[in-house]
Order: C-alpha cells, then structure tokens, then sequence
C-alpha cells in the first residue's frame, strides 16, 4: 500500500517571500545591479527584475553586455518614475498621480510591464478631458499604447467642438500636420460643417505670420459645398485671408457652384461633397410587419452612422400595418394604413421633442398600402388601396390650414408601389393594379397639377424600395407575383435582388448591382453619400438585414442589422437638429491587452492619416 502524501500551503506563503524581498530592498542588502535613471541611483536584485519585466529578464539572461555589468544606466526613463516602478515590483503597490502618471507610463513601455500600461492608460482615460485630451492622444500616439490612443481618438472626435472652443487650448497648439488629420476624418462630431470653418481661422489667427500659407491646405479638408450659402457669403468669402488667397478662391468657387448648379450636382461629386458622420442624421424604420408578439405596438428604431448601431426608441399609438410616414420638422407623420380589420384614414404624428403623439385631420380616402412624402411644404398621400379598389387618387394636407384636398389624379391606379421628391417634382413607380405589377413611372408638377408617364423600368414591381442619389432615382427589389399567387408567401417565389437606377436627365433606366438576395417589402432611404436598404421578406422571414450601397463603386455591402425583423417598414431620414435623441455616442470604454515588445513601433498602423489634399481641378 502506497504511503499517502500530504501537502504543506500556507496561504501566506507568497506573502511573507514579498515582504523580506521588500526588506531586503529597503536595507540594500543582497543587492547585485544598480540601476541609474537621471541621476537616481536603485540597488536592487536581478532575480526580483527579471521576475516583474520581460525586459529586464531578456537583459540579464542573454549574452548581453548588461547581463555582467553591476551598474546600469537607463535612456529616457525619468529617476522618479523608475524608482516608483521598481518599488512596486517589490510591494505590488504603486502611487498615480496626475504630475507623475505620463513618466510611469513611459517607463512601463520601456520596461515592458503590461499590467502597469494598462494601469496607467485606466488612469488617463477616466481622466480625459476637453483641455487635456489632445495631450494625451499625442502622447499615446509617441508611446506606442494602442488601446488608449483608441479611446483618446474617439474622445477627441466626439468632443471636438468643446476642445476648440478651451480658450487655454491644447488646440490652438496643434501643429498642422496634427489638425489636418484631425479634418481629414469624418469622425468629427459636429452639427454642421460652418463650426470647423470657425475653428479653422481661430487656429490661423492664433499665429497668423507662420500659418497663414496653411489656409488652402486646411480648406481643402473642409466640406464648403455643404455649408449654407449664407455662410460661404457672410463668413467665408469676405474674410481678408481667403479674398488674397487664389486656392482658397478657387474652393470657395466650388462650394457656390455646388449651391449655384443644383442640376447638376451628381457631376458635382468630391471628397467635399461627402457628408461627415455626425451631419448626416438618423434613419428611422417605422413599423412593418415585425418578428415579435402580435399583441405589442408597432416599433420605431433608429440607425445612427457614428455607432453603426440599430435601437428601439418608441412604439406607435395604435395597431397599424401599410402605413406611409413622412417627416416635417420634429415631427414624424403616419398616415392611413389598415388595423387589421379596416383600412384607415387617419393621420396622427409623433413629436420627437415631446416623445407625444397627436392626432391631425383624416384624409378624404381610406388608404391602406399608399405613398406618402412631401414636397415644398404639403405632405402628399398617393394611391393605395381603400379596401375594396386601388386608387388613383392623389391628396395633399396643407401645413398651414391642416386640411386635406384632391390635386390631379395619377395616370395608373396602383398599390405597394414607391414614391420619391427630387428636385421639383415627385417620382412614383411600381406597385400592382389588382391584375399584376406594374412598370410605370410617373411624376407629378405640383405647380401645373399635372402627372407624365416617362419611361417604365425594365421589371415590374411590387413592394419595392425607391430613393435618390447624386440625381438619379433607384428602385430595388420587389416582386412580379400575380394577384393572390400562393408563390409570393412560401418561397423567394418572383421575388428578385435587383436595382435599377433612373436619370431623368436622359429619361433612362440603367441596371446596377444587385442586392445580395430577393426580397419585397423593403424599405430604402438615403443616409449621407449611401442608400441604405432596410429589412424586408424573402418568402421564408422578415429580415433583419441592412445592406448599404455605394454608388463610386456600385456595390452593397451588410451593415449592422435591426433589432428585429421588418417586412415593408417605413424608412425616414431625420436631422440631428429634428431628433435631440440621436446627438450622444454610446459611453467610450478601455479594451486593456498586453502591447507586446516596445522595440515595435506601432504607431504607424494607429495614427490618423489623410491623403494629401487636391484641390478642385487638380488630378491625381
């Protein structure tokens, strides 16, 4: 019989080696290195070193020069940090303060102790403000500490205008290559694109002499074809350093053009012309048929580009299906639909300020599966179906008198169909008359009350999404089923994935890349320089889906999706102005990992660059 063993642990163990090793620390006794920074000397003990840093351990334990010498000097570590540090090898205590926390850090990068990195880089995030924040990036951005330069990047970005506007600025201390990859990002945080132009000149006038000859090169970063018109004739063209400036012309020239030639726009099109993150507001997909309990309200969610992240907001007052929205100011309409036992002619909106709803006057019609948009004021409900018959009938509600009234009629009765404004006019294609989908595309001139067919699109359309850009108008998606065809419910059926795009400067449909699958039911709206096509059914599911289309490249790619699945929700663009909710970021947090040997310099792959900029006329 095998002799049982037993085992001695006491938990005080570890304890006790640490406190004589500190002793032994305190007392210089059993010292065998001195280690010299700036004049301060540290007796301590190799083993103990090489045990708390990779960096000492790979000194003393390589065929290194250091590995035999009894004194060793350490480049650019300040005394007072290196003595802080090495105490806390031996006690696993170490003080921060803010007039210290910088030269620990960059001791611990040397050294190599990733557990005081990301101490210290905890430190200087829970400390990051507006008047010190662009030091510390700066300062993360020398030491090689990936994590924190994230986190400062981030603050900077959301915080830009409270930086600038610290009148002790860390901003007015930028140097240029510093503030243009500031501009270059679209990242910036701010409500408009005026605020930078500010900053800018502030920035300039701080030391005119030096950095006047800057302007051009910091203009060509701004976005001045998005500025207000107003604004390039009431700040920017009158200001003493643009006027003498030929480049600074020629993109003020530009910028007024874009305003002057709005026919022209989509060939318009530059890095200027692409809207920064935090300008381009919120999409909201409202209702549809949802993958939740049929016993709860109709949702709203938001989808906003600076987190690429959908959230649930607000429900709709009542139970509704096949309803059209339109926005108007803070407010957002719903209009028609049916509850599931009639179709409606009511008309309620939500006040996004308010978080309220109320209800306005009903339509003559009810309409349920009806096009709903605005045009230079009126809010227009088209065609749908009231029940018994598609409609061809067009109302329109007044802003002022809050009344509805009939304008021209269109040419094809239909519903399911898609209705869009640009320019002077509104665009309605798609749809189905009751026998089959249709092709047609008509606009209507509010100003003559009058509806021209031009040219149809090559499919036929049900439950399509449309929505412009650059110009041009895109219709995506849909379905070409017969009426009460069992197909289009149990199966891709004749749905199908692809998009057409029309100019009606050419009166032309032009086919362009397809979605990823078939769907009908879709919703699509423009955000900043992208279409976004949103949920939608397959035959099998409402989707959750996102896809984004990028029309430099002609290509869709999958963006974060809903919350929960939506067949044939009502997609609305809203202005940061119009939806207080949307202005915050989601809380920045501190990822901490080990950073590896600081021989590796990473600061190439961290910090923020820019192209070099070109300025209008210029090719590359």
């Amino acid at each position: 019989m095998e002799e049982q063993q037993t085992f001695f642990q006491p938990k005080n163990h570890a304890d006790k080696i640490l406190s004589r090793l500190t002793d032994c620390f305190n007392a210089h006794t059993l010292t065998d290195v001195t280690l010299v920074a700036e004049g301060c000397t540290i007796p301590a003990h190799r083993l103990v070193l090489s045990a708390c840093s990779d960096y000492f351990s790979a000194m003393f334990t390589n065929d290194l020069l250091e590995a035999e010498e009894n004194e060793i000097t350490l480049q650019g570590i300040d005394g007072n940090a290196l003595s802080a540090i090495i105490t806390y090898m031996y006690t696993g205590s170490l003080s921060m303060q803010a007039e210290n926390i910088e030269d620990i850090l960059t001791a611990a990068c040397i050294l190599q102790l990733s557990e005081v990195i990301d101490a210290c880089s905890k430190f200087l995030v829970d400390h990051l403000h507006p008047s010190n924040c662009l030091g510390i990036l700066q300062f993360a951005d020398r030491q090689g500490c990936v994590d924190l330069f994230k986190v400062a990047h981030n603050y900077v970005m959301e915080n830009f205008l409270d930086i600038t506007k610290d009148t002790g600025s860390e901003f007015l201390q930028l140097s240029q290559e510093e503030l243009m990859k500031l501009l270059a990002s679209d990242d910036v945080n701010v409500p408009n694109e005026e605020m930078l132009f500010t900053a800018v000149i502030d920035w300039v006038s701080f030391d005119s002499a030096s950095r006047e000859e800057a302007l051009p090169a910091l203009l060509s970063l701004l976005k001045l074809p998005l500025m207000s018109p107003d604004f390039l004739a009431d700040k920017v063209e009158p200001n003493p350093m643009v006027r003498k400036c030929p480049k600074c012309q020629c993109l003020l020239m530009e910028a007024l053009k874009y305003h002057l030639l709005a026919d022209r726009r989509h060939t318009l099109q530059s890095v200027r012309t692409k809207p920064r993150k935090s300008t381009v507001g919120v999409l909201l997909a409202v209702g549809g048929s949802e993958t939740s309990s049929s016993d709860r309200m109709p949702s709203i969610e938001k989808y906003d580009l600076r987190t690429d992240r959908w959230q649930q907001i607000f429900t709709l007052n009542s139970r509704r299906l096949q309803f059209g929205v339109a926005v108007i100011g803070s407010r957002l309409f719903v209009v028609g639909g049916r509850d599931g036992l009639k179709t409606l002619n009511t008309v309620d909106f939500w006040d996004m300020h308010n978080k309220t709803w109320t209800q306005v006057s009903s339509m003559a019609n009810h309409r349920h599966g009806l096009c709903v948009t605005t045009l230079e004021g009126p809010i227009y409900a088209i065609g749908g179906h009231d029940g018994w018959q598609y409609l061809n009938s067009v109302e329109r509600w007044d802003v002022q008198s809050k009344k509805w009234s009939y304008v021209s009629p269109m040419n094809h009765a239909r519903g399911t169909a898609a209705a869009v404004v640009l320019g002077t006019r509104i665009y309605v294609c798609g749809g189905r008359d009751g026998s089959s989908c249709l092709r047609s595309l008509e606009s209507f001139d509010p100003h003559t009350n009058k509806w021209t067919l031009l040219t149809p699109m090559h499919r036929r359309r049900g439950g399509l999404g449309l929505s412009t850009l650059n110009g041009y108008l895109y219709a995506v998606g849909g379905h070409d089923c017969p009426a009460q065809s069992k197909q289009s419910s149990t199966s891709h059926g004749s749905r199908f994935s692809c998009c057409e795009r029309y100019d009606p400067l050419t009166d032309q449909w032009t086919m362009v890349a397809s979605l990823s699958g078939p769907k009908d039911a879709v919703g699509l709206c423009v955000l900043g320089d992208r279409l976004y096509c949103v949920g939608g059914y397959d035959g099998q599911k409402h989707l959750r889906e996102v896809e984004c289309y990028d029309p430099s490249k002609d290509t869709w790619t999958k963006v974060s999706p809903l919350t929960i699945g939506r067949a044939g929700a009502c997609i609305a663009h809203v202005s940061y102005e119009s939806f207080p909710m949307a202005r915050s970021l989601s809380t920045l947090s501190l990822h901490t990992h080990s950073l590896g040997s600081p021989k590796v310099d990473t600061r190439t792959r961290m910090s923020m660059s820019y192209s070099e900029p070109r300025f209008p006329g210029e090719t590359s």
